[in-house]
């Protein structure tokens, strides 16, 4: 016959057995667990890697396309479409850079006109010059000097706002004459409600005041925009055709900023006083 004690030390014999099984099933299942999250952490690490590889790469062209760029419109898928333009003409960018803004040479109370023969047609402008005496006299020296020929037309916005911008030699958006000139005309009656009208041509800048340089952008539909660029001119009827074809090819990213799909290039830019 069992003891009362035989029977106690039975029974914690028993229990100690049944914690046993349960710490050795409670590793196993820790084991396997452990396993699982270092096989998921393995895949995400790797996935991280390769996103972070990827978002560099992005990064850097990112950068290129947006530089002094005035402002980031809602991204908006496009076409790519046919180029409508020819081949640029023989010759090389000038990179020649000034210290500082030209001398006043112009007569403020004349009336001058600027084309831009491109390879997408001619853009014929109305310059503002009583209103922007400062921008078109600097335009005057630097078509002069053959500082816009052969340069590329390096950002099409088709979302958001609506421009063709140009007038950096380097075409990344970085690039100038070396100086810079005062905002002008910023009052214009033309700017209504925060909006540059289709037909308006005005200065980029870097965001700072009296930052504009050599870049600027043509308007082929109404855009909103502070009144931070000075307007100084008014595009041809025959001009914005050549731009709404330019804008109809669509851009190069498919986001509604980019280099423009048309091979848009100023073969030569001319002022004339008239």
């Amino acid at each position: 016959m069992v003891s009362q004690e035989q029977r106690r030390r039975q029974l914690a014999r028993e229990k100690f057995l049944r914690q046993q099984q349960r710490r050795t099933s409670a590793r196993r299942k820790a084991r396997t667990r452990n396993a699982a999250i270092a096989s998921v952490l393995g895949v995400i690490l790797i996935g991280s890697v390769a996103l972070y590889t990827t978002g560099v790469v992005l990064k850097d062209d990112d950068d290129k396309t947006n530089a002094n760029a005035e402002v980031t419109p809602s991204p908006s898928a496009s076409k790519k479409a046919e180029d409508p333009c020819d081949k640029p003409a023989e010759g090389k960018v000038k990179t020649q850079t000034w210290k500082k803004e030209p001398a006043m040479t112009i007569d403020k109370s004349a009336k001058y006109t600027m084309k831009l023969s491109t390879t997408c047609g001619d853009i014929g402008i109305d310059l503002k010059t009583s209103a922007a005496p400062h921008t078109v006299n600097s335009f005057n020296f630097l078509a002069g000097k053959g500082f816009f020929d052969h340069t590329p037309c390096h950002r099409l916005t088709t979302n958001g706002i609506f421009v063709l911008q140009c007038g950096d030699p380097t075409g990344q958006g970085n690039g100038g004459p070396g100086y810079n000139i005062p905002d002008e005309n910023l009052k214009d009656k033309s700017l209504k409600k925060n909006t540059y009208p289709a037909g308006t041509i005005a200065m980029a800048n870097t965001g700072q005041p009296n930052s504009g340089g050599s870049q600027f952008f043509l308007v082929y539909q109404d855009s909103p925009l502070p009144p931070s660029y000075t307007p100084f001119g008014t595009i041809s009827e025959d001009g914005m055709a050549v731009l709404k074809k330019i804008a109809a090819a669509g851009e190069s990213t498919g986001a509604g900023d980019g280099a423009p799909n048309a091979t848009v290039v100023i073969d030569k830019a001319t002022v004339t006083e008239s």
